[in-house]
């Protein structure tokens, strides 16, 4: 089930590596959390850290502070329309993943990362931050929302979990994904802001293949500088 790979930017020894990183390719959201679900097992066994890429067929996920008044259809017409729903227990309320968007799942052990959550989070929105930086874009944080927002349009939710120190669940940054489905709820339950991608950003078109590794190499850089 996709490929996995040591990613030390050139280096030949794989050791020095940070962490690994998990390639699903395109997958659907039930397999993919038995998949985080395995990896967290070997990370909690003592496995190294893992960064899982995935991109997933059109699915809602509805985090642990879920309000249905931030679905605005029956959970059946979303079925109808080919959208799964699925129940989560990621931060957040409702987001949506469909093909043309990366989703990023760093399972890693905070234990070994400073055991600071809000540390954890804003990790994560660097990463990104430092992506949407590589394409001239200049981003920001709009507290208290987690994210990353180019002007007052989301392009990155990010939902996570931790259990025993070890993060599950992460970041969806928009790349080509059709943004109309994501007026089929309230992204995130944040009323009154709208959605875009990098490549609605950028007049171009940035594609999920184009942007993994270098969100993969912006991980890499800040773990390495922690180290």
């Amino acid at each position: 089930m996709g490929s996995e790979q040591s990613f030390a930017s050139g280096l030949e020894d794989e050791s020095s590596s940070p962490f690994r990183v998990l390639d699903l390719g395109v997958l659907g959201y039930r397999k993919a959390w038995d998949e985080q679900l395995r990896i967290f097992q070997e990370v909690a066994s003592g496995g190294p850290d893992t960064l899982i890429l995935v991109e997933h067929p059109p699915v809602m996920t509805l985090g642990a502070n879920f309000h249905e008044s931030n679905l605005l259809l029956p959970i059946a017409e979303y079925e109808g329309k080919g959208i799964e729903v699925h129940r989560t227990d990621r931060g957040g309320d409702v987001t949506y993943h469909g093909p043309g968007q990366i989703v990023a799942y760093p399972i890693f052990d905070l234990n070994r990362h400073g055991r600071d959550l809000h540390l954890w989070l804003r990790t994560i929105e660097q990463t990104v931050m430092n992506v949407c930086a590589e394409y001239g874009l200049e981003s920001r944080r709009f507290p208290p929302h987690t994210g990353v927002w180019l002007g007052d349009k989301k392009v990155c939710a990010i939902g996570i979990k931790v259990k025993r120190w070890i993060s599950l669940h992460g970041l969806a940054l928009n790349c080509t994904n059709d943004l109309r489905s994501f007026n089929l709820i309230v992204p995130c339950g944040i009323q009154g802001y709208g959605v875009t991608s990098l490549s609605t950003a950028t007049g171009r078109s940035v594609t999920v293949e184009e942007v993994k590794p270098r969100l993969t190499r912006q991980f890499q850089q800040l773990f390495e500088e922690e180290r």
